[in-house]
């Protein structure tokens, strides 16, 4: 474990959050499995982080109830019976050292569920997501995850063609007026008050954007 890695684990910790380590990716779905319960209902964002370390098949391994909206022709309905969930996988666009999770999102279905809802929200993050400070975290959203989910999901706005945000010397908040854009919806988990609600797995390999 990197001493960057220890220091943002613990300052996780001390903002009212479990925390997990996984030396390697391969090791998250053992983890998440002991995190849940057979038989619980379950949804996750779109993330490449899930995908890339096997929690995405874990998801839909039969074990739970997957609220799965690939699988859906309502995904309105799916994204509000989330807020029932028992718990609810995501990642990170960024973690900081002082332990803030940083969050943008399009739609808010993503950041409502981590903000209120299912009893139980689970990261997974790898170490090439933290950041020393909150800005660092939103200038990781303008010039890597951001573009990066823009091809993949081959969005109409400038970061995609750029590779990089229009206003990444802006405000945190500037960017463009495409009525794509994905950088709508910013939210700072500073601390919990839920203590544990918020589970953070994180590994040394590198995952998702």
């Amino acid at each position: 474990m990197t001493e960057k890695i220890a220091k943002t684990i613990e300052a996780l910790k001390a903002n009212n959050m479990e925390v997990f380590y996984a030396e390697t990716k391969e090791e998250i779905p053992k983890i998440v499995g002991g995190i849940l319960n057979e038989g619980d209902t379950v949804s996750c964002g779109g993330s490449m982080s899930l995908k890339e370390c096997g929690v995405d098949a874990l998801m839909r391994c039969g074990d739970y109830n997957f609220l799965d909206r690939a699988a859906t022709d309502n995904v309105q309905k799916l994204y509000r019976d989330c807020f029932s969930a028992d718990a609810y996988l995501t990642s990170a666009n960024a973690v900081t050292q002082n332990g803030e999770l940083i969050n943008v999102d399009g739609n808010a279905n993503r950041v409502s569920c981590i903000t209120f809802g299912p009893k139980k929200v689970i990261f997974v993050i790898g170490a090439n997501k933290i950041v020393d400070n909150v800005n660092d975290g939103f200038k990781r959203v303008k010039t890597i995850a951001a573009p990066k989910n823009a091809v993949r999901l081959g969005t109409a706005t400038p970061c995609r063609e750029l590779g990089h945000c229009i206003c990444v010397d802006g405000d945190i908040a500037d960017g463009c007026k495409s009525h794509q854009r994905m950088c709508v919806q910013y939210v700072i988990t500073a601390f919990q008050r839920d203590k544990n609600r918020i589970k953070v797995i994180i590994t040394p390999d590198s995952l998702g954007y």
